[in-house]
């Protein structure tokens, strides 16, 4: 809700357009949160209010996710929006059609016109950014970077034509891929995300040309694509109230589910053994009616199934005081 707040008082923003901006915000969110589920930072709404006017605000990795998925799922549902006819004053993308493409096949269909979920999304999300400080300009890069994850994610599909299908000449046009495909993309740029290094003696000097003279040099060796950041993270696995992070302790993590990924399979000795914790089973047990039969006339009898949860959850140690030993390299992942 605040962030669609902050989203409605974007300047130059076209009121037509908002609800497919709130619901590409909203789509980045679920992606934020699927992607960090086993994470020690796992996408908490604390993270998601930082984009508030006012509100303390953070460069970490993790922030850099937030702005570029969040720029990402903006772009994403507006041009899918715009495909589907929903929108005014946008359509296809219809710049190639007819033009060769490559050997046997032609520009041709409904492309996604991702030019305008683009350009829509900067008036919208980038306008957020009034400061000329450095933070400004790492959050306006990221969100930069999740725009050009949804256009490198795109796939070309195609139609063969000719006689009984024979395909001797196909038309294409490019579609975007399932918003899945650019979380996934965003999340080894994350990983892989690198720190901006200042100059702080320019910086101090205070003066504003010399500020902007050490950003410009800092982004000159920084591809577009790549997610960057400022400060480094602080500790996951504590609590921490005043930064809105609750630590991994009550934290659910799995053990013995079918076809889990070795992220998952890791993930209790993540978020509970190297944040000091331990691992407690908890069992559920619920009771409902089952084989159940009809007799004639007119009654049905069943019996009573009890089905047990199990649950594992990360739980301080006994004698504990939320003292932990950490190790691994915070919450940075290898896939």
């Amino acid at each position: 809700r605040a962030l669609n707040n902050v989203l409605l008082t974007a300047p130059k923003a076209p009121l037509t357009y908002t609800s497919s901006v709130q619901a590409g915000a909203q789509s980045g969110i679920q992606e934020c949160k699927y992607q960090f589920a086993w994470d020690r930072w796992n996408c908490p709404e604390s993270a998601l209010q930082l984009s508030a006017p006012r509100a303390p605000r953070s460069a970490t990795r993790e922030m850099s996710f937030v702005h570029a998925i969040r720029a990402a799922g903006i772009m994403y549902t507006l041009t899918r929006n715009c495909s589907l006819g929903e929108l005014v004053n946008c359509g296809c993308d219809n710049s190639r059609n007819g033009k060769i493409g490559g050997r046997g096949w032609l520009w041709g269909g409904c492309s996604d016109d991702v030019d305008f979920g683009d350009r829509i999304s900067k008036q919208y999300i980038d306008a957020l950014e009034t400061g000329q400080d450095s933070r400004a300009a790492v959050n306006l890069h990221n969100n930069e970077a999740g725009r050009l994850a949804v256009k490198s994610t795109m796939k070309r599909i195609c139609r063969c034509h000719g006689m009984s299908e024979s395909c001797s000449i196909q038309t294409c046009w490019m579609q975007l891929s399932d918003f899945r495909d650019v979380g996934n993309h965003l999340k080894v740029k994350h990983d892989q995300a690198q720190k901006l290094e200042m100059d702080k003696r320019r910086i101090r000097a205070g003066n504003s040309a010399e500020n902007r003279g050490a950003i410009v040099d800092a982004f000159s060796s920084i591809a577009r694509t790549e997610l960057i950041y400022l400060e480094d993270s602080p500790d996951y696995c504590a609590r921490n109230l005043s930064l809105g992070l609750h630590g991994t302790e009550g934290r659910e993590c799995v053990q013995s589910r079918d076809s889990l990924s070795q992220w998952e399979r890791r993930s209790c000795r993540r978020l509970c053994h190297e944040c000091g914790l331990r691992v407690e089973e908890r069992r559920t047990e619920t009771a409902s009616s089952c084989n159940c039969k009809f007799h004639w006339c007119c009654t049905v009898k069943c019996d009573t199934c009890t089905q047990v949860t199990v649950k594992h959850v990360c739980a301080r140690r006994t004698g504990s005081h939320g003292q932990h030993k950490r190790r691994g390299n915070g919450n940075k992942s290898v896939h």
